[in-house]
């Protein structure tokens, strides 16, 4: 389990301004449920002053995830639109007492999700299906203009740091020679502004040289339909294959103290037990949803995943 502060304990198990607003003027939305995290963003705006007069939250994904997109919401409260976009993912993870370095990532989904709210609530275009060449993890759908704002944002140097904190590069990883290459782009030109050392940048031959680790694929990474469309499957074959996709999930649930497991399955109707910090939580109904997508990827099949008490 990650070492997480008492502030970040406190806003997973008790999160404030959870749920939907139904008056609220703009939403954002970022990341999907398939990519393993998913944050909606909702805000109310006073048109007069700009002010944000409320904001909530809905998000799948770790305890980090929950804990950041809470604190967004509170440091944003009573806030002009100008004001709470001059936060950054940083001033998000202070606001908690610090996170991981492997789960900075959440702040970041939690500021991104703030600039797509402002520029719904302005009537403004968010681009959220990327240009063409853009994207550069297929895996996590993250595209370079997410990775440059990290990098500048918060002085990035290294390929790990880029995905620790956008999880870019965290799948399949064949995405890393591009990753480096906005990496390389945007440190030369925070030099040549003279907010970073060329001793401080990244240097690529200096990263070849260095031996990388072999990348295990992200439990969280999109997977693929494991049987042809239209397949019909065996009772057998379909716990096997549910069996097998929560098997990959288990990882995520179990690093915030969580778990998911089968119960039983009967028709179309998947029966779950949640356990340990995924049970009770504010947010298992997302935290359900994201399962039960999940399993219908794998499967290619509609099916409803049922949260129920120990037998």
């Amino acid at each position: 389990m990650w070492d997480y502060s008492d502030k970040v304990k406190e806003y997973f198990f008790n999160p404030k301004n959870a749920g939907p607003l139904e008056s609220a003027n703009g939403v954002g939305d970022v990341g999907a449920i398939s990519c393993g995290d998913a944050l909606r963003l909702m805000i109310k705006v006073d048109p007069p002053t700009d002010i944000i007069s409320d904001a909530r939250f809905q998000t799948f994904g770790c305890g980090s995830a929950i804990a950041s997109s809470s604190a967004l919401t509170e440091l944003i409260i009573g806030k002009t639109i100008e004001d709470a976009l001059k936060l950054t993912n940083q001033d998000i993870a202070d606001y908690l007492g610090g996170l991981p370095p492997e789960k900075m990532h959440c702040s970041v989904m939690g500021y991104e999700a703030l600039r797509a709210a402002v520029a719904n609530y302005k009537g403004e275009a968010w681009v959220d299906d990327h240009e063409e060449g853009a994207l550069l993890c297929k895996c996590f759908g993250i595209d370079e203009g997410m990775v440059e704002r990290a990098v500048r944002m918060n002085t990035l140097t290294t390929l790990e740091q880029i995905t620790h904190f956008t999880k870019a590069g965290g799948g399949c990883g064949t995405c890393a020679e591009g990753i480096e290459g906005v990496l390389f782009r945007v440190n030369a030109a925070m030099v040549s502004e003279g907010v970073m050392s060329a001793e401080e940048a990244f240097d690529p031959k200096r990263a070849a040289n260095v031996k990388k680790p072999k990348r295990k694929e992200s439990p969280l990474a999109p997977k693929k339909p494991a049987v042809p469309a239209g397949a019909k499957l065996t009772t057998v074959q379909r716990i096997r294959l549910i069996e097998q996709s929560l098997e990959e999930l288990r990882p995520v649930f179990r690093q915030d103290g969580g778990d998911c497991e089968l119960v039983d399955v009967e028709e179309d109707r998947v029966f779950v037990k949640f356990s340990g910090a995924c049970r009770g939580c504010q947010l298992e109904s997302v935290t359900l949803q994201g399962v039960q997508e999940r399993l219908m990827e794998r499967l290619g099949q509609p099916l409803r995943v049922i949260p129920v008490q120990a037998h």
